[in-house]
This record gives structure tokens, C-alpha cells and sequence, in this order.
């Protein structure tokens, strides 16, 4: 958990480095199948989020490299797994967009069980980053992301991005209702408020990703 309240936008700006380098991150490889991804991952981060809610934005903002993570108008770009390295052994590791329609039904198959795959037997997982657009709040499609956790209870973070689209006040509604959600339905997740295009929320989460990575 974040010491303070996660919910709240840090002065925006330059951030103070925790324990790891996160400008120092650097794409490895793309996999589209788990046995794929990096063997020699001690620890690792994975983010998932709904097509559009942000999230090649928001590893990019916490690595604060634009071109980490590639970005795109068209939903559901991220086809595959794709993994960065923050330091030796420790990885993020972008999931599959989901909430698009052009895909097979096959493919989207083959996604679902290839991220079920990696929630139930990949041991390097240590927490999951939940990217929600805040202004559409955790819909069907995030809880079903969520229910491929299954009993591993897995830890969840969920960032709120784009809430500089929102007044205070409603952000902060929007935080207070989706903690009640999570508690009544998982009990055990954290939420917070960012923002990738303005930089805010950054400190917040890389305390996260410090705990978890270490």
C-alpha cells in the first residue's frame, strides 16, 4: 500500500527515483505465448487495461519515455505480450487490450487463454496493474480481466487515468466508489488517481512498483 493517500495527485513534476530506475526501462521482446516471455524474470509488474483506457500511455509516463510503449489510435493494438526490463530480473510486462471488436473469435480465444495461462502458473507475477479510464469507471469487461486472477489473489492496483478529465470532487467520487466495488467484490485492492498525459500520479505508483519488483 502507498504510505498517504494514493488517492490524491502528488505536485506534479519531476518525481524522487525509488528503488528502481524506471527512465532506464527498455523493451525486450513481444510473445505471444507465455512460455515465451523472458526465463529469467525474477520478479515482474503486469498492466492490463480496456482499448483506450491509457495504458501503453501510463507505462510510458512512468518510465517518462514517449516511445516505450507503442501507442496507437486504433483499439486493441496491443496484440501480444509485451515485456520491458526495469533492471536485471525485473520486468513489466504490457497485457492484451481488451474490449475490441476486429479480431476472430479464435484470436480472442487464444488471448483469453494465454492470459489465464500466465495468471494461474507464472510465478514471476507479483502484481497487477488495472488501468480504468476514470470517466467510465470498472466496467464488465475489467471484472472479467480481474476474475482471471481466479484464487491466486494476485495484488491489484488500480489507476484511475485520466483523471485530470474530471473536477476534484467527481474524481475523487469516482475513487471512493470503485474502492467499495473492489472491497465488496475482492477485498484486498488499492486505487489511486492519474493522469498520463500531466505526469500526475507517478510517485504514487512507482512506490507500488518498488514493493512489488523487490
Amino acid at each position: 500500500m502507498v504510505a498517504g493517500d494514493p488517492g490524491k495527485f502528488e505536485a506534479s513534476g519531476e518525481s524522487p527515483r525509488g528503488a528502481f530506475a524506471y527512465d532506464a526501462a527498455r523493451f525486450v521482446l513481444s510473445a505471444q505465448k507465455v512460455a515465451q516471455l523472458p526465463p529469467d524474470s525474477v520478479s515482474e509488474v503486469a498492466f492490463a487495461g480496456r482499448s483506450n483506457a491509457g495504458k501503453s500511455s501510463v507505462i510510458n509516463t512512468l518510465s517518462r519515455n514517449a516511445g516505450l510503449a507503442r501507442i496507437s489510435k486504433t483499439p486493441g493494438r496491443t496484440q501480444a505480450l509485451n515485456c520491458f526490463r526495469v533492471a536485471e530480473g525485473r520486468y513489466l510486462i504490457d497485457l492484451l487490450g481488451y474490449g475490441y471488436a476486429k479480431v476472430s473469435h479464435a484470436q480472442r480465444n487464444h488471448w483469453r487463454h494465454e492470459l489465464g495461462r500466465y495468471f494461474l502458473a507464472r510465478e514471476a507475477l507479483r502484481g497487477l496493474v488495472l488501468v480504468v479510464d476514470i470517466r467510465r469507471g470498472l466496467t464488465e469487461l475489467d471484472w472479467q480481466m480481474i476474475d482471471l486472477l481466479g484464487e491466486r489473489r494476485t495484488p491489484l492496483h488500480c489507476l484511475l487515468n485520466k483523471a485530470d478529465k474530471l473536477g476534484s470532487n467527481a474524481a475523487h467520487n469516482v475513487v471512493r466508489s470503485v474502492r467499495a466495488e473492489l472491497r465488496e467484490r475482492r477485498g484486498d485492492a488499492e486505487v489511486q488517481l492519474f493522469s498520463a498525459t500531466r505526469g500526475r500520479g507517478i510517485q504514487a505508483c512507482h512506490a507500488v512498483l518498488d514493493g512489488w519488483l523487490a
